[in-house]
């Protein structure tokens, strides 16, 4: 079973998806279940995972109501106030929801580049391993030193590096990015999608060849029972398109055995979620 770890759904608004810059233009309209369902069927995807792109309980429960009617949609990754004094009483509502999964925040967006290591954030990733919710963690590499140490404090938290951690692969930004990967796959509760990463590269000019080291780094690091193929559609039009996205994977673990070739591109997925 092939299994999309990482795309989003919305209904387009100018203020909410003020992210979706005049480069980005070409996804400045609403992307639903109808859509994805015939990239699908063209690419031979059986199911997703949804991921939250707005900040709000409402984008949870949007979610949530579109995988209760598509049920390729295995699961979902949404978002809530992990800093709230009443984090508990959330989590508790939502642990309810069978194709809930985990949560994610856009700490890419924060300021504060040790926003994970706030105590209140702390505090709300300990409430999510007592409901057995996975944490997807969205940063750029000035991050990660701080990410090292967050996922060091949860041992028994699951954990997922979303788009390889963003490397500024247009602008041959490696080495730094390359040593903290490394040391935080040391964590093997921690996993890492390979996805996202079309949109770090030039949008009109990347290569596959462009991709290798990144991927190298990075497969070498977490190995192939902790890595995941993402899409992060309709993101990724941005810059290809699915079969694209999908093709750089595939042709990578190419010569890897027929087991590690179906982890990565579903299993992998399937057990860090609970699909």
């Amino acid at each position: 079973m092939i299994i999309d770890s990482h795309q989003h759904f919305w209904h387009y608004e100018p203020v909410k998806h003020e992210w979706i810059d005049d480069e980005m233009a070409a996804i400045r309209r609403d992307f639903l279940p109808a859509d994805l369902k015939k990239v699908y069927q063209e690419n031979g995807i059986d199911g997703c995972v949804a991921v939250q792109a707005d900040q709000t309980l409402e984008e949870t429960d949007f979610l949530l109501d579109l995988a209760s009617k598509h049920d390729f949609i295995k699961g979902v990754v949404g978002w809530v106030d992990l800093c709230a004094n009443n984090i508990e009483e959330v989590l508790q509502k939502y642990s309810t929801s069978k194709k809930l999964k985990g949560f994610r925040h856009v700490v890419q967006g924060e300021p504060d580049h040790n926003f994970l290591l706030r105590a209140n954030f702390l505090n709300g990733i300990k409430a999510l391993e007592k409901h057995n919710f996975a944490y997807d963690i969205l940063v750029f590499p000035h991050q990660l030193s701080a990410v090292l140490e967050f996922v060091k404090r949860f041992p028994n938290q699951k954990f997922v590096i979303d788009h390889i951690a963003k490397p500024y692969i247009k602008d041959g930004f490696y080495e730094g990015w390359a040593v903290l990967m490394k040391e935080i796959a040391n964590q093997e509760n921690v996993y890492c999608k390979v996805s996202g990463m079309i949109t770090e590269a030039d949008y009109k000019s990347w290569t596959e060849e462009q991709l290798k080291p990144y991927l190298d780094l990075v497969f070498n690091a977490f190995g192939t029972e902790r890595i995941m193929f993402g899409s992060d559609w309709p993101v990724c039009l941005v810059a290809g398109n699915y079969f694209e996205v999908k093709t750089i994977v595939t042709n990578f673990i190419d010569g890897f055995s027929k087991t590690e070739q179906e982890a990565i591109m579903g299993k992998n997925a399937i057990q860090f979620y609970n699909l």
